[in-house]
């Protein structure tokens, strides 16, 4: 009924549906872990994922395969794999006594040691509660004692089906807190929005990896503008330097290739994650809570400015390396240029010299016209005295008289035909002779 399957149809069909959100009953709690992991540990991520669910009796995730669930016990247990980090959420139903306690957070039903042996490091790290909402939202004094007295940040989320806190802290167990308080969300829709919540954390922290960069290459980048516009300065001078400032623009500009070269993957790294959080929060649809901050601001508010000083960075780099490849080639222009003059000096030169040699060969050739006319009346005289003496009436000084002028006409009219043939382009070489041509 149909032609052949592209070889990557199903695969794209399904990446809509990879990672999708677990249905979360209420009250419950959940535990998140991203960890940041090189490309040479995925095969011990694997691993490691295959002895837990070997503990468990379970079918280790395919080779291929980018997200995993699976039932551990008491707990749901779901792992993704991103591009440059993994993923782990446990779920476990109900609210215990004390929902953030070591011992009753979700994760702390996972095998001991388990978490801690995981390839990688930890990004982010949280816990999170699922409960009823009462029929007031919660007094800031009970918002602050779930939070350890830390300056607590929400609202209300999904349209008013639910609200959500928490105060993006690490708290001493090395974990940052979230509470959800469910009015009237499904069991997806409170899986989605935990899932958000998450991701926000996870994407915000990996976002901020670059931030570090944007700082330390700062002071730098400053003190790299100055040196350019000191070179410019120079040029515009035309102080008579330019291949030493050709050469020092060359090493300006290996310099900031080289901090682009280990800078530029984080930074647009950034922009996607930054992007990615602006997403997730849209998706949270918050409402704003009397006197408490919203979620959405308190980002714009703080990861905003760190998003924007690393693609100030980012720009500042691009814009000094093309500043540096603009002046280059005005000083290479000039170099060129004054290249050319010299060049034509030195044919001028060259040719005020051919005309030297053209006037010495002149001058060399009217005494070598006077030399040759000298010998050939010197053999004329010998051969009038020869005549002479053998008998013929000859006058040899007469003779030789007579025959100077003739002789030097003879060879000033030779020596003109010779040079007239050297100044004659050569000819290209014609056809053979024609048929019946002797």
């Amino acid at each position: 009924m149909l032609p052949p399957d592209h070889p990557l149809r199903l695969a794209l069909a399904d990446e809509v549906h990879a990672r999708p959100p677990e249905p979360l009953q209420t009250p419950s709690r959940a535990s998140y872990l991203a960890v940041l992991i090189e490309p040479a540990d995925r095969e011990r991520e694997r691993a490691h994922l295959a002895a837990l669910c070997e503990r468990h009796g379970l079918a280790p995730p395919a080779p291929e395969a980018t997200h995993f669930r699976a039932e551990l016990g008491t707990i749901r247990f779901k792992w993704e794999r991103h591009g440059e980090f993994s993923g782990y959420t446990m779920l476990r139903p109900g609210l215990g006594t004390q929902p953030f306690a070591e011992d009753e957070t979700a994760a702390a039903g996972l095998p001991a040691g388990w978490l801690a042996g995981l390839p990688g490091l930890t990004v982010v790290a949280a816990h999170a509660v699922l409960m009823p909402a009462a029929a007031t939202p919660p007094e800031p004094a009970e918002l602050s004692a779930l939070f350890d007295g830390q300056l607590v940040v929400g609202g209300e989320v999904g349209g008013g089906a639910g609200l959500a806190y928490t105060d993006f802290r690490v708290h001493p167990d090395g974990a940052s807190r979230f509470v959800v308080c469910n009015r009237s969300l499904t069991e997806r829709q409170a899986g989605r929005t935990l899932q958000r919540l998450f991701e926000i954390e996870a994407y915000r922290m990996m976002a901020l990896l670059a931030l570090p960069i944007a700082r330390r290459l700062a002071p730098r980048i400053a003190e790299l503008e100055a040196a350019l516009a000191g070179l410019t300065d120079h040029i515009a001078a035309e102080g008579g330097q330019d291949e030493a400032l050709l050469h020092e623009l060359t090493r300006l500009a290996a310099e900031i290739e080289r901090a682009l070269s280990t800078s530029q993957f984080r930074f647009g790294a950034c922009r996607a994650y930054h992007e990615l959080v602006q997403v997730r929060l849209r998706e949270l649809r918050e409402t704003r809570l009397p006197g408490l901050q919203p979620i959405e601001e308190f980002m714009a508010r703080r990861l905003a400015p760190a998003a924007a000083t690393c693609a100030n960075a980012s720009q500042r780099l691009h814009d000094l390396s093309d500043r540096v490849a603009q002046a280059s080639a005005l000083l290479s222009t000039r170099v060129d240029i004054a290249s050319e003059r010299q060049n034509q000096a030195l044919l001028a030169s060259m040719d005020r010299r051919a005309r030297l040699q053209l006037r010495l060969q002149q001058t060399v050739e009217g005494l070598s016209v006077a030399a040759i006319v000298y010998y050939v009346a010197g053999l004329i005289g010998y051969l009038a005295k020869g005549a002479k003496a053998a008998g013929l009436a000859l006058q040899p000084d007469l003779l030789v008289g007579l025959a100077i002028p003739a002789v030097a006409v003879a060879v000033m009219v030779a020596l003109r035909r010779a040079r007239r043939r050297l100044h004659q382009p050569d000819e290209p070489a014609g056809p053979g002779p024609r048929a019946g041509r002797p």
